[in-house]
C-alpha cells in the first residue's frame, strides 16, 4: 500500500462474419469464419485453464468445435487495416492503494496514438481532485490528452463529479450532462452517463432524448456506446442494471452495434442480444463489461445466456480496432496476466 504520490509509468456482409477466441495468451487466435449462405455463422472457440475463463457461442445457425491450434498457426477472417484508429477501453482504474493501475497504464503507453475511453469509476475511494492528482496523474493520466471519458458512481461521490470535470475539463462534456458524442473513423461514438439516479436514462429523460437524436443524426456507418453500469452481467457483486435499460433500447432502434461497461471488476462478453436479453444475431448489441482497469477483482457467478467469455482474475484493457464495417477485440492483459480475448465482427 502506497501513499502520497505515486511513480509514474514511462511512457462480404451477406453472412456477418463473426470471429471469436477466448484462450490464455499464450496460445495464438483460431480460424474462424462463415460457411454457406442464408446468413449462417460459424464461430471457433478455444478456453484454456484460467481462473473463471469460459466460452459459449452466440446462439443462431452455428457451428462450434474444439481446437487446439499450434501457436503461430492462426488466421482469421478480418481483413487487416493499417489505418483503422484503435480504441483502448477500462474502468474501474486508479488507486492510491494499488500498483496495478500502472500496469494497465503502460498497456497505454505502449500504444500512444491509439484513443482512450474511461468506463467510469476512474479514480478510488470518492473521486476528489485530490485523488485524480495523486492517484490518477501517475498512471492513466499520461494517457489524459487523448482520453474520452465516462463517469462511474465514484466519480459522483465528489459532489458533481467535480473532481472528475474538473480534471477531464471539456473532454467529460457538459458537468451538467455528462453525455456527448464524436467520430473516430468510420465509426461515430458514444459517450453516455449511467448515474441515473443524478442524471435520468428513463425513457423521455433529456439524456434519452438527445441519444436518439444524435442516433437520428448518424445513421450510416458503425456505432459504439459506452458507459458504467452494465445492462448485463454475471459478476455478482453489481450484476446487471435495468437502469439503463432506455438507453440500451434507444441504441437497438438506432442499429448500434457494440456496448461498452465497467462497474463489475472483471471481464465479460456477451453475443447480439436484444433489450430483453434475448439472443438476436442480426438486431442485437454485442456488448463487454470491462472493469479491469486495476483497482480489484470481483467474483463471477453462473453465466448470464448470452455471455461468451469471462475472466475475474486479471487486469488489462480492452482493445478495438475500429475498421469501416466492423471491430477487432482484442483483450489485453498485463505483464504475467494469462487470459486472452480475440475476434471480429462486422457491422450492421
Amino acid at each position: 500500500m502506497r501513499s502520497g504520490r505515486r511513480r509514474s509509468v514511462a511512457g462480404v456482409r451477406p453472412c456477418r462474419t463473426l470471429v471469436a477466441v477466448a484462450a490464455v495468451a499464450s496460445l495464438a487466435p483460431v480460424l474462424t469464419g462463415c460457411q454457406g449462405g442464408g446468413g449462417s455463422r460459424v464461430a471457433t472457440l478455444t478456453s484454456a485453464p484460467t481462473s473463471e475463463a469460459t466460452s459459449t457461442v452466440a446462439t443462431g445457425p452455428t457451428t462450434s468445435t474444439p481446437s487446439a491450434t499450434p501457436p503461430g498457426s492462426a488466421t482469421t477472417t478480418s481483413t487487416a487495416d493499417p489505418g483503422a484508429p484503435v480504441l483502448l477501453a477500462a474502468g474501474d482504474i486508479a488507486s492510491c492503494s494499488s500498483a496495478d493501475d500502472e500496469a494497465t497504464a503502460a498497456l497505454l503507453a505502449a500504444r500512444p496514438v491509439a484513443v482512450v475511453a474511461t468506463l467510469g469509476d476512474n479514480v478510488y475511494e470518492q473521486g476528489s481532485p485530490d485523488e485524480f492528482t495523486r492517484c490518477y496523474q501517475p498512471s492513466w493520466g499520461a494517457s489524459a490528452p487523448r482520453t474520452k471519458p465516462s463517469a462511474g458512481n465514484h466519480d459522483y461521490a465528489t459532489a458533481g463529479a467535480a473532481g472528475y470535470f474538473g480534471y477531464f475539463g471539456p473532454a467529460a462534456g457538459n458537468p451538467a450532462r455528462g453525455y456527448y458524442s464524436y467520430d473516430l473513423g468510420a465509426w461515430h461514438v458514444v459517450a453516455l452517463n449511467s448515474n441515473c439516479s443524478i442524471v435520468s436514462c428513463s425513457t423521455g429523460s433529456a439524456q434519452e432524448r438527445w441519444l436518439r437524436d444524435d442516433l437520428a443524426a448518424h445513421p450510416d456507418g458503425c456505432t459504439l456506446a459506452y458507459w458504467h453500469h452494465p445492462r448485463f452481467s454475471s459478476g455478482t457483486t453489481h450484476g446487471s442494471s435495468s437502469a439503463v435499460s432506455p438507453l440500451w433500447q434507444a441504441l437497438y432502434a438506432g442499429h448500434a452495434d457494440l456496448v461498452l461497461q465497467g462497474h463489475e471488476h472483471n471481464y465479460e462478453r456477451f453475443a447480439p442480444l436484444d433489450p430483453s436479453g434475448r439472443s438476436d444475431p442480426e438486431r442485437g448489441l454485442r456488448s463487454f463489461v470491462v472493469g479491469t482497469g486495476g483497482r480489484s477483482h470481483y467474483p463471477l457467478g453462473p453465466p448470464l445466456p448470452g455471455s461468451e467469455a469471462r475472466n475475474g482474475d486479471t487486469y488489462g484493457v480492452l482493445q478495438l480496432t475500429l475498421r469501416p464495417s466492423g471491430v477487432d477485440w482484442q483483450f489485453l492483459a498485463v505483464a504475467g496476466g494469462r487470459f486472452g480475448d480475440t475476434g471480429s465482427a462486422d457491422c450492421r
